[in-house]
C-alpha cells in the first residue's frame, strides 16, 4: 500500500509547536530556528489544505483541525519510535531497560515507594526512575493526556503514568487498579480516654482537617458528605485547615492537629503501626480512582508489562491481607 504522507520533519514541528503553543519553544526542542518551524507548519498546512493554528498577537491557538490531528500525530510518532527501537540490532552488552514511572506525590511517597524494594528484587535488570507531580491528578481543566506536566523521555525510555482521576485518557492503554474509600484518621493521643471505634457524634469535639488535593470540588470527598452519612448535625463542615496536598493533611493528623478525611490506602501503614487510628467505623466513597496509563506504542514493552504485573499483584495482596485482617477482628 502506498501512503501519501507529509514530511516527517513537518509532523515533528507540528507536534512540538502544538505541545508548547509556541514556535520559539518548539524550535528550542528541535534545535532549529523559529522561522524553520514556521515554514514546516506552513508546508504541512498547505499539504493538508487546512489551517492548524490560529496565529494571535502573542500566542498560538490550535484550530479544531489541529486539535483533532495532534493525538494521532503523537500516537504515530510513538509507534514509529517503538518500531525503530525494535529494529535495532541487539547490543553485545545491552544497557538496563529504563522505566520512568510518574505518579501523584502522596501516592508515590506513601504507597508506591515503600513497595519498590520488592519490585527491585524481582526485576534487577530494570532501571527504575520515579517522578511525582500534582499534574498526575485530574482537575476540572486538566488535559486528557496523562503525560501532562510529567518528566521528559529519552527515545529509548519506557514510561507509565499513574493517574488519579476519571480514567479518560485517549490513545493510552488504561488499567483501573485502585478505587480508594476515604476514612477519618487522627493521632491516637486524641482519644486517650478510650480506644476507637467511637460514636460519630464525637467528631464535633475535634478540629476537622480537609484534603483539597482533588481540585474538582464535585469529585472531592468532603466532611459535608461524611457528616451526612454519619447522621451528625450541628457541625460546621468547612471549619478547620485546608491542604492542597494529601501528604500535608496526613502530616497534620499525625501531629495531632485534628481529624483528617484521608484516602484509606495512603494511611494503611500508619494505622497498622499505630501512628494513626481510624476513630469511626465509617467510610465514604468518591469518583476518582488510580489508573495505569501507558501509550499504546509502549504498552507491550517488557519493562512496562513487568511493572504492570507487579503492581496489580501488590494491589491483590493488599486486598487479600485486608480481608484476612477483617476476619481476624471479627473472630
Amino acid at each position: 500500500m502506498v501512503y501519501r504522507l507529509p514530511p516527517l520533519n513537518a509532523l515533528r514541528a507540528f507536534e512540538a509547536a502544538a505541545s508548547h503553543l509556541s514556535f520559539k519553544k518548539a524550535a528550542e526542542d528541535l534545535s532549529v530556528t523559529p522561522t524553520a518551524v514556521s515554514h514546516q507548519i506552513k508546508g504541512l498546512e498547505s499539504f493538508l489544505g487546512v489551517a492548524l493554528f490560529r496565529r494571535l498577537t502573542r500566542a498560538l491557538e490550535l484550530t479544531p483541525e489541529g486539535e483533532a490531528l495532534l493525538p494521532k500525530v503523537r500516537e504515530g510518532m510513538a509507534c514509529l519510535a517503538s518500531a525503530v527501537e525494535s529494529a535495532r540490532a541487539t547490543r553485545t552488552n545491552p544497557a538496563p531497560d529504563r522505566l520512568v514511572v510518574c505518579a501523584p506525590p502522596s501516592f508515590a511517597a506513601r504507597w508506591l515507594v515503600p513497595r519498590l524494594r520488592r519490585f527491585a528484587a524481582r526485576q534487577p535488570g530494570i532501571e527504575l526512575h520515579v517522578a511525582s507531580s500534582l499534574a498526575a491528578i485530574d482537575s476540572a481543566g486538566s488535559s486528557d493526556d496523562p503525560s501532562n506536566g510529567t518528566a521528559a523521555l529519552r527515545d529509548e525510555d519506557s514510561q507509565i503514568w499513574i493517574r488519579f482521576g476519571m480514567g479518560r485518557y485517549p490513545s493510552f492503554r488504561v488499567d483501573k487498579f485502585l478505587a480508594p474509600d476515604y476514612i477519618a484518621v487522627c493521632s491516637p493521643k486524641l482519644f486517650a480516654a478510650g480506644l476507637p471505634p467511637r460514636p460519630p457524634e464525637e467528631v464535633r469535639l475535634h478540629c476537622l482537617i480537609h484534603d483539597d488535593t482533588i481540585a474538582n470540588e464535585k469529585a472531592r470527598p468532603s466532611w459535608t458528605e461524611w457528616l451526612q452519612t454519619a447522621g451528625v448535625t450541628g457541625v460546621d463542615a468547612n471549619a478547620g485547615p485546608h491542604f492542597r496536598d494529601s501528604g500535608l493533611a496526613i502530616a497534620a493528623a499525625l501531629d495531632g492537629l485534628g481529624i483528617a478525611l484521608a484516602s484509606a490506602p495512603l494511611v494503611s501503614a500508619d494505622i497498622a503501626e499505630g501512628r494513626l487510628v481510624s476513630p469511626f467505623a465509617l467510610a465514604v466513597g468518591q469518583r476518582y480512582a488510580y489508573y495505569l496509563a501507558t501509550p499504546e506504542a509502549m504498552a507491550e514493552r517488557p519493562a512496562v508489562a513487568l511493572f504492570r504485573e507487579w503492581l496489580l499483584q501488590e494491589v491483590d495482596h493488599d486486598a487479600t491481607s485486608g480481608q484476612q485482617q477483617a476476619k481476624d477482628h471479627s473472630a
